[in-house]
């Protein structure tokens, strides 16, 4: 779904409610249609079988989307114990099916070797890519191609109810973790496999469910009357930018910095700095070298006017 020719020039950060069954870039494309934005980006993908939190980026606020993607997150998921399947969620066709028998206890010790700093294999249906094509495109030919175990953080796992066959987890958990894998390894360590029935996400760096909006919500605005109401809702561009140093610079060194060349600061050396102009105009990421200011993503001011 496209936007119009007349797009509008739209900056911000909207924290999405991604329903069921649709997949990330779909309601992306329905949300910039509704925004009439000329550019917009999603933070990394939920599955159509996955609903939640998912930060949508438009206009320049897309240049900082990475900060984003980086982050850690968290997810509410339900596991179904019994079956394993090709997908390791319930979209997928079943391998193998196993009887439950393990005890409370014996989950407990599943979970805690999952937790903590761990290599994960990662899903054959992944975007991941191998020599070119991600890896779901092998997998839906059936074709398995090696993949490296990755090092990943699984900050908390803690299980919230359990039925005999079922049970209803919290993960929060570094960036490119699979909760489909994790679970699936889950189901293996017990001895009868597992998927996941269901999955919800609840924060994404700095970003709590309580901050989302829904679709319905947007498209009870779905008329140009209503674009003011609309843009309150988006966060400020540097919304996601939390723990970065910021430094505000003077006329001087804007002019150097927006001009791709470097200025001297008192800053020791740091990969990422907030870079604002005097009016508090967000201006950019740069990084510090020596004592040095380069510039690294730069808004370009020109389409915020």
């Amino acid at each position: 779904m496209r936007a119009r020719k007349n797009a509008r020039q739209v900056h911000g950060i909207l924290l999405l409610d991604k329903p069921l069954e649709v997949s990330s870039n779909g309601i992306l494309q329905r949300v910039r249609w509704l925004y009439q934005a000329a550019k917009a980006g999603h933070t990394g993908a939920l599955d159509p079988m996955a609903s939640g939190l998912l930060p949508l980026c438009f206009g320049e606020a897309t240049k900082f989307s990475q900060f984003l993607l980086d982050t850690d997150k968290t997810y509410q998921v339900t596991a179904k114990f019994g079956v394993r399947t090709t997908t390791s969620d319930a979209e997928g066709e079943v391998i193998s099916e196993k009887p439950v028998s393990f005890s409370d206890a014996e989950l407990e010790q599943a979970m805690q070797a999952l937790r903590g700093d761990i290599l994960q294999v990662p899903t054959m249906f992944s975007a991941l890519k191998y020599q070119g094509q991600p890896l779901y495109k092998y997998a839906r030919q059936g074709i398995e191609v090696p993949r490296e175990a990755r090092p990943i953080s699984i900050f908390r796992f803690e299980l919230l109810s359990r039925q005999h066959d079922s049970a209803d987890f919290i993960v929060h958990c570094s960036k490119g973790t699979y909760i489909r894998t994790l679970i699936d390894d889950l189901g293996e360590a017990l001895g009868c496999g597992a998927h996941v029935a269901k999955l919800h996400r609840t924060q994404v760096g700095p970003f709590s469910a309580e901050q989302m909006v829904t679709p319905a919500q947007l498209e009870t605005l779905n008329n140009e009357a209503n674009w003011p109401a609309l843009d309150a809702l988006l966060l400020p561009m540097d919304a996601g930018l939390v723990g970065l140093t910021s430094l505000t610079l003077d006329a001087a060194q804007q002019k150097h910095i927006m001009h791709g060349q470097s200025c001297k600061v008192a800053l020791p050396d740091t990969a990422s700095v907030k870079l604002y102009s005097a009016t508090a105009q967000l201006l950019g990421i740069g990084e510090v070298i020596a004592g040095e200011l380069v510039s690294r993503r730069l808004v370009n001011l020109e389409l915020l006017d």
